[in-house]
């Protein structure tokens, strides 16, 4: 491989199509194309990709291109319905709590939608805080994160 935009490619390539759950793995596989990487080089290129983990059913985690993930799960949420538990909130501030481990993914489906009423989200491990706008309701804020996670129950 010549250069780095010809691996970060390569990396794209590798994580669309394949569930890929650790780094050794995918350095592996960039072995198998003649791409020779050490973690910290996947590291530094993992933040210019914009690659993060996501839980999987069967494999536990999995790398996923973030720009796919946002696209792919806002139509298919129900692979994270479940890990997604309830919602409160404190003037423009909303906290929704998640099952352990899935804050991050759930937290990048709800900047993916790239509503009017949410600046942002900040994910932990098990919580999300959600910083609303100014003139945003409490109401349309969980009207929308209901219609991602039907399931989520709203605690005041």
């Amino acid at each position: 491989m010549r250069n780095k935009t010809e691996r970060l490619n390569l990396i794209r390539r590798i994580i669309g199509e394949e569930l890929i759950s650790s780094q050794e793995e995918l350095i592996k596989r960039l072995s198998e194309h003649g791409v020779h990487a050490t973690q910290s080089t996947l590291s530094r290129d993992f933040k210019e990709v914009n690659i993060s983990k996501m839980p999987h059913p069967d494999k536990g985690y999995i790398y996923v291109l973030s720009e796919k993930l946002g696209g792919e799960i806002v139509t298919n949420t129900a692979n994270l319905g479940d890990a997604v538990l309830d919602i409160r909130f404190s003037h423009n501030i909303a906290v929704i709590s998640t099952k352990s481990g899935y804050a991050s993914a759930v937290s990048v489906i709800i900047d993916a939608r790239k509503s009017k009423d949410i600046i942002g989200t900040v994910a932990g491990d098990n919580n999300i805080i959600v910083i609303l706008h100014q003139e945003a309701t409490h109401e349309d804020v969980l009207a929308q994160i209901q219609q991602l996670f039907p399931t989520l129950s709203y605690l005041g």
